[in-house]
């Protein structure tokens, strides 16, 4: 079921972490009556409780609570799309919702993590850093949409190729710092979640800076 069902290429925490865990949930669940979406929906209320957690509860304890609950969240993300797949019944709408879901998760995994840096560091900075970083994290998926767009993009698109050399290399880095469910784990287990925290912010103000100041270059000389 999981080489049947797998995504070719595909993250390494995906393919030999979270996609084999996925696998024994589909093979669960594929007899009954419970549908991809309604996995993709259970995911958010996951997360949403992974986030509670991290508010509420205080300490080292509450902090990996979390981030459990948080990969459990990834987890039945990518179940939904493996279940599709084995059923046949995979869909554009399908695909649409959990990506919305995916930018809400992003969203509340990153504001609780600043309310949570607040709380125990009394440091109103924190609060500032994280509003800033949900306004580059907005802005960046806004913008992407945008540019992703059917009018936007035009009939005679290509897929853009991998870039080679050490910019190739810093974009591989950016992508794998964007995939926090890789490594936020980790920074629960060492107790400093900020490590998910900095960095994460501080690629999406690089990507949405870029990907702005693309979307100016091209359509500010236009009417």
């Amino acid at each position: 079921m999981y080489k049947k069902t797998r995504k070719v290429p595909d993250l390494w925490w995906n393919a030999y972490v979270c996609r084999p865990l996925a696998a024994v949930l589909v093979a669960l669940v594929q007899g009954t009556r419970l549908t991809p979406n309604q996995i993709t929906l259970g995911a958010v209320f996951v997360c949403l409780g992974g986030a509670l957690v991290w508010l509420w509860v205080p300490g080292y304890a509450g902090l990996v609570l979390g981030a459990l609950l948080f990969e459990l969240s990834y987890v039945l993300d990518c179940a939904d799309g493996m279940l599709a797949r084995w059923r046949e019944t995979a869909s554009p709408t399908g695909h649409l919702l959990d990506f919305l879901m995916d930018e809400i998760k992003a969203f509340v995994v990153l504001a609780a993590v600043a309310v949570r840096l607040f709380l125990e560091r009394a440091d109103v900075r924190i609060l500032f850093l994280g509003l800033f970083g949900l306004v580059c994290l907005a802005s960046g998926i806004a913008l992407t949409t945008f540019l992703r767009r059917p009018e936007i993009v035009g009939p005679t698109s290509t897929v853009a190729r991998p870039t080679a050399g050490l910019l190739g290399l810093v974009e591989r880095l950016a992508k794998f710092v964007i995939h926090y469910p890789s490594y936020i784990w980790l920074a629960a287990l060492l107790g400093r979640i900020e490590y998910y925290f900095v960095p994460y912010i501080a690629v999406n103000a690089l990507y949405a800076a870029r990907t702005f100041l693309s979307v100016g270059l091209r359509f500010g000389r236009s009417a």
